[in-house]
């Protein structure tokens, strides 16, 4: 079985694909991650034309260390078949993931993989090309334990809030916010997806905030996900890439005390000791456990 991937997704900045403007600067911005889009982001009577937009843009452009994906339209369309192969056929190895939206269930997933599966053995293909997906409508949140373990091409699920408000009946001025809701109108479904990705061992992403005039509640938004477990948030404008980027990863000082603490229950073990005192307080397993994760995202960066 192929290892997925380690791949950051602190920020994945959407792209119409329907614009070799647009693409072109997305290439420039030096993001964790860009999907250049066929659904929502382009007209019906674009979206075959923008396939071929896409590939020329993936194959020759510059995209530096971004990971390259491209979200093809959903499964229920007369577009979704035709924007894999086209794509696969045309990009190659210049393509990194297909983001699937809209899935409502693992079998969904599956034909994608199998799909992409004939198609790496056609092409000879050397390397495999991952799977994300949006978590969207009430049935997919449903069933999101079994989309999230639905194949090991799976890479990570990204709750799509937009979609999943019309789905839901949850009524908001601008997608992403809170409508008014005092709380978090969105704490039970990061929650649920981000565990469901947890326990499958792939990254949870949170979706769109759609004002990006207001960057301090896209802050806030981007915080809470983070909070929770999820590695990272879309952002629909160039301007939200950098919020996304410093909310998703960890402060300087937090890794500095994150590898002494580690490296201070390191030497209690060497000395037969299961906890230790640190800055006054007991650490023990439990305690690395937690402070690991912000290691493994510092090394992840290059810090």
């Amino acid at each position: 079985m192929t290892a997925r991937p380690k791949r950051l997704r602190r920020c994945q900045l959407s792209v119409p694909g329907s614009s070799e403007k647009m693409m072109t600067k997305a290439a420039a911005l030096g993001v964790d991650f860009v999907f250049l889009d066929l659904e929502d982001a382009v007209a019906p009577s674009e979206k075959r034309a923008s396939r071929g937009r896409i590939v020329d843009a993936l194959n020759n452009l510059d995209w530096g260390r971004s990971v390259r994906c491209v979200r093809v339209n959903d499964l229920t369309t007369e577009y979704a078949y035709e924007d894999i192969i086209e794509v696969v056929e045309g990009a190659r190895e210049n393509l990194d993931l297909i983001m699937l939206p809209k899935a409502m269930s693992a079998a969904d997933v599956q034909f994608v993989d199998k799909l992409l599966t004939m198609m790496e053995k056609k092409l000879g293909l050397k390397k495999r090309i991952g799977i994300d997906v949006l978590i969207e409508e009430v049935e997919a949140m449903m069933r999101v334990n079994e989309i999230a373990a639905s194949t090991p091409r799976l890479e990570c699920l990204i709750f799509g809030m937009g979609d999943y408000s019309a789905s839901q009946g949850v009524s908001i001025r601008d997608i992403g916010g809170s409508g008014g809701y005092p709380g978090d109108i969105w704490h039970y479904q990061r929650q649920q997806m981000t565990i469901a990705c947890r326990a499958n061992r792939i990254d949870a992403v949170d979706g769109p905030f759609a004002d990006f005039r207001q960057p301090d509640v896209y802050r806030e938004e981007a915080r809470r996900a983070m909070i929770l477990g999820m590695v990272g948030k879309w952002a629909i404008h160039p301007s939200q890439v950098e919020i996304a980027h410093d909310v998703f990863s960890p402060k300087p000082e937090e890794v500095a005390r994150a590898r002494a603490m580690m490296k201070a229950y390191d030497e209690a073990l060497a000395k037969g000791l299961g906890a230790v005192q640190y800055e006054g307080k007991m650490i023990d397993i439990a305690s690395v456990r937690i402070v690991k994760n912000i290691t493994d995202r510092a090394d992840q960066i290059g810090m």
